[in-house]
């Protein structure tokens, strides 16, 4: 794309304020500038304004209780080491996020969750995956994703690791897909002069970012049939986890989604249910206080709490268009070029788009509410303190026999 193509291009888009400081650009500049502009995908922006569809009928949604599992615990584990020893499942870890939260700006997994010897999460992470491996007796494929911010170092801290063990051809990483970041009235920000501003599009671009780098290939190449989804922030993550694919395979599930069973009204958790009759994940702010205390046999109806953890079928995934999920609208302080110079809002300026793997689940048939024990599968690290911290996540890591 040259200069004046650019123009017309950006005059009809109404996004002309990408070119302001075009003429003080060297030639290396304006050629990024020009690539961004013909890259970018400025069809996010028709979602600013966009009036969200009322929820329709929503319903509980039973889930598979652990009395349930432990029951049939047998079936489940054989069946799910089946699936895995055949090399039919493959491990996705959403890992794009930096520790800017915890005061730490590298990648979120080399934030070091030990007090007396190094214990990055990414280790934790790769630790488990390594002792499912061995029940299997074969290692699965890993699809880690990255952000254009984060890649770079995630990579290093791998191989700086070797792998953590893991063996290095099951191991791929992969850039997540990006979408332009605006201001509230919709003007595209510039990052720098010479880049347009963009941010990671969300943990529901997982598929479709896979599938941009060629990684579809190597799902088929493998044989996958079932993806499990996990996100980094989780340090009790436990992925590709027999029983939970052994469950999901046995029930006929599309796909399954491990959930803590909420046991307060007010606890500010998305949960799992059937909206018109088909699985849902709504957040807390979207019931009403009649929904979120209703009980039966004193304990709440609606309390399947999520914890992003996720095993799709790859047959149902192809089978929806992933590439047409809505965006939602993020408010957040952007930094960005303005008059010249970088700005730091101190208030939210604008928008980010994102997807979100919880309408992954509403496109499919059906989904399994697969129960775990919160203190045992559950410590994720989102505050530098308080609740979902790293002196929680610590505290739940010391109680399930980590040495920190």
């Amino acid at each position: 794309m040259d200069y004046t193509t650019a123009k017309k291009y950006l005059n009809e888009i109404g996004q002309e304020q990408l070119l302001e400081y075009y003429g003080e650009l060297t030639g290396e500049e304006r050629e990024l500038l020009l690539k961004d502009i013909e890259s970018a995908d400025f069809s996010v922006l028709k979602n600013i304004g966009r009036v969200s569809e009322p929820r329709g009928r929503i319903e509980p949604l039973k889930p598979l209780s652990l009395e349930e599992i432990r029951k049939n615990s047998d079936i489940f584990e054989r069946a799910g080491l089946k699936l895995l020893s055949e090399g039919k499942v493959a491990a996705v870890l959403l890992a794009g996020g930096q520790g800017t939260r915890l005061g730490f700006d590298k990648p979120k997994g080399m934030y070091n969750i030990g007090v007396t010897r190094p214990l990055p999460i990414f280790g934790l992470h790769m630790r488990n995956m390594l002792g499912v491996a061995g029940r299997a007796g074969r290692a699965f494929p890993v699809f880690i994703m990255t952000s254009r911010a984060n890649n770079d170092d995630t990579v290093g801290f791998f191989e700086e690791n070797n792998y953590f063990g893991y063996p290095k051809n099951k191991i791929f990483f992969f850039v997540q897909d990006v979408a332009p970041a605006c201001s509230t009235d919709g003007k595209v920000y510039l990052e720098k002069k010479y880049r347009v501003l963009t941010a990671p599009n969300g943990n529901g671009g997982w598929y479709k970012s896979l599938i941009s780098c060629g990684l579809d290939r190597v799902l088929e190449r493998e044989g996958v049939e079932w993806v499990n989804v996990c996100g980094v922030d989780n340090v009790l993550q436990s992925f590709c986890d027999p029983l939970f694919i052994g469950a999901t395979v046995a029930g006929g599930y599309d796909c399954s989604a491990k959930i803590v069973r909420k046991e307060l009204p007010g606890e500010n958790v998305g949960l799992l249910c059937k909206v018109d009759g088909k699985p849902s994940v709504i957040e807390y702010y979207e019931m009403d206080e009649a929904l979120k205390n209703e009980r039966e046999n004193g304990k709440l109806v609606y309390c399947n709490g999520i914890t992003l953890n996720y095993l799709f079928s790859l047959k149902a995934l192809k089978e929806v268009d992933c590439a047409n999920f809505p965006y939602h609208l993020a408010k957040k302080k952007i930094a960005h070029i303005e008059n010249g110079v970088e700005v730091h809002p101190s208030e939210p300026c604008g928008y980010k788009f994102e997807t979100l793997v919880v309408d992954m689940v509403n496109a499919m048939k059906n989904c399994l509410p697969f129960e775990v024990e919160r203190n045992k599968e559950f410590a994720p690290v989102k505050n530098a303190e308080g609740a979902d911290s790293v002196e929680t996540a610590r505290a739940l890591l010391k109680e399930n026999g980590f040495e920190l």
